[in-house]
């Protein structure tokens, strides 16, 4: 399924030598991604010869021997299958607090088992604090990174980070890979915000070009009145470090 997780392993096994069809249920990929990223991001699969089936209405599996039918398409005619050996369902995570002992500290989780905190990341005993996939703020790689500057920063620093404070920033971990901060296009439009919206592909980015990874491109939403930027994509090497520039 055409979660991040799932579009990472898509990549991943495909390049092992596994045949891979990505099935979606979606109009494009990722649904909190502009479309034209996500555009981007099927080119770069079907150019390593990964299928990509979304708006599939029908998913359903069923195992045939050795092998497992997904449902892909029943609005006219035949149903459509996909047949293969495994079926990798990327619909979500939950957190491994099961075997913590949380208990025995005596920390609240909620009830999709994750560790509950405040808005510094403050447990509900004194002298804890929960970082990272347990606490359910955020399950990237970026954001728990984030996380630890909140804590570090309040408790070192005598600052007064904030989780709501914070600018969503996240990686999608395929090659290249993308990098995400702030608001899409589409967020800002349903925003209201009036905006202006820069592309440059990365076929005119010399250092893509020059270790011959040119695929992608780069895109920034910039508020029209005050210049501020909103938000921004890069999709290319690098992408997921160099969206930091963004933020500082």
């Amino acid at each position: 399924m055409a979660s991040y997780i799932g579009l990472e392993f898509a990549q991943m096994f495909r390049r092992f030598g596994s045949e891979v069809t990505v099935i979606e249920k979606g109009p494009h990929l990722l649904w909190r991604e502009d479309a034209d990223i996500c555009g981007a991001i099927e080119g770069i699969f079907a150019n390593e010869g990964i299928a990509i089936r979304t708006e599939a209405e029908c998913i359903r599996f069923e195992t045939r021997g050795q092998q497992i039918a997904a449902g892909v398409n029943c609005a006219v005619g035949q149903p459509e299958e996909v047949v293969g050996s495994h079926v990798l369902l990327a619909v979500g995570r939950r957190p491994n607090t099961d075997d913590l002992g949380v208990e025995q500290a005596g920390l609240k989780l909620d009830p999709h088992g994750y560790i509950e905190v405040d808005d510094q990341l403050r447990t509900n005993v004194p002298g804890i604090w929960a970082l990272g996939d347990c606490n359910g703020k955020g399950a990237f790689t970026h954001t728990a990174y984030n996380d630890y500057e909140i804590v570090s920063q309040n408790l070192l620093d005598g600052r007064s980070r904030r989780v709501s404070d914070r600018i969503a920033c996240y990686g999608l971990f395929i090659d290249p890979p993308l990098g995400r901060v702030g608001m899409s296009e589409s967020q800002a439009r349903a925003a209201k915000r009036d905006i202006r919206v820069g592309q440059r592909p990365m076929t005119r980015v010399k250092r893509a070009v020059e270790k011959g990874e040119s695929q992608g491109l780069m895109k920034v939403i910039v508020d029209a009145d005050s210049d501020e930027i909103l938000g921004a994509a890069v999709l290319g090497p690098g992408g997921d470090e160099a969206v930091h520039c963004l933020l500082t």
